[in-house]
């Protein structure tokens, strides 16, 4: 592998994540907002639509605007969109307690229960997906259907490159972008920008597994969405959708339970932006009748 340098990295974040301009919106119509105690955690959410409810996770260093800008309007005219920002993003607070998967699902279990919504679809990119699964094995009655995109159960999952590049990170990388930009106009204390990055980078370069074997387990039908450039790896994608059920040909059975898709063409941020792409695969996997296979 190739080695990076830090100057590299600079320029290649610059680059992506000025892609998220494309994301960021300011209105999103009507929409409920509000925070709610969860854990010792004051978290920020908000409603969109009405129907069967679905929540939305966003990545690492996001808000729900900058990972969720496009898709919200397109899924909140048939459904219950619940978007959140997670420990520490967007409009929630930081607080004492390091970052991880585990408490963040616990957060949104408790949020779901704050808000008196019994189950709901789960949509989780990147870190979000990791919350997702979390959720799905922590608190399976609360999933109905699991979405999990541009994410992994196991840091060996991400690409060689991607693991290379998380311990590069710097609060100064991340200053001319429009993360920054984001968390300066949204986090109830801006000065604390270093020290979330500083707590991030330690979360994101952290080695972590779920277990193949509760990854089996999860009760939840689910697809699993990547992109062919993105930070996961098509191989650790695949053994996601072999563990979920997808092992064998539907033309001679049911249609499992779990669905995998490779957007061609599309990063680990971009993955977010094909919007009508997304559009096609999810609205008819909430949809359909789906069998469970056997695990």
């Amino acid at each position: 592998m190739k080695k990076t340098s830090a100057t590299a990295v600079t320029k290649r974040t610059l680059i992506l994540t000025a892609i998220f301009t494309c994301l960021i919106a300011t209105v999103f119509g009507q929409a409920k907002t509000g925070y709610a105690q969860v854990n010792g955690l004051k978290m920020y959410y908000e409603i969109h639509g009405v129907g069967k409810p679905i929540v939305l996770l966003h990545g690492a260093f996001n808000s729900i605007n900058t990972a969720f800008a496009q898709l919200i309007p397109e899924l909140s005219k048939t459904r219950q969109v619940i978007a959140v920002e997670l420990q520490g993003h967007g409009r929630t607070q930081d607080i004492d307690r390091p970052f991880s998967f585990e408490s963040m699902a616990d957060d949104v279990a408790a949020l779901l229960k704050f808000i008196k919504t019994d189950s709901a679809d789960i949509f989780g990119y990147s870190m979000g997906g990791g919350v997702a699964q979390q959720i799905a094995i922590r608190h399976p009655k609360l999933v109905r259907r699991l979405i999990i995109t541009s994410s992994v159960y196991k840091y060996e999952g991400w690409t060689p490159e991607t693991r290379a590049i998380l311990p590069m990170l710097t609060a100064e990388m991340f200053e001319p972008t429009p993360i920054k930009q984001e968390y300066d106009k949204l986090a109830p204390d801006p000065k604390h920008w270093k020290e979330f990055i500083t707590k991030m980078k330690k979360f994101v370069t952290t080695s972590y597994d779920f277990g193949a074997d509760k990854i089996k387990a999860i009760k939840s039908p689910t697809l699993i969405i990547i992109g062919d450039g993105d930070g996961v790896l098509p191989e650790h994608a695949v053994d996601m959708y072999r563990l979920r059920g997808g092992s064998y040909m539907v033309d001679f059975g049911p249609i499992h339970a779990a669905q995998l898709a490779i957007l061609p063409g599309t990063s680990h941020i971009s993955a977010m932006m094909q919007t009508q792409w997304l559009l096609s695969m999810v609205v008819p996997f909430l949809d359909a009748s789906l069998q469970q296979t056997k695990q």
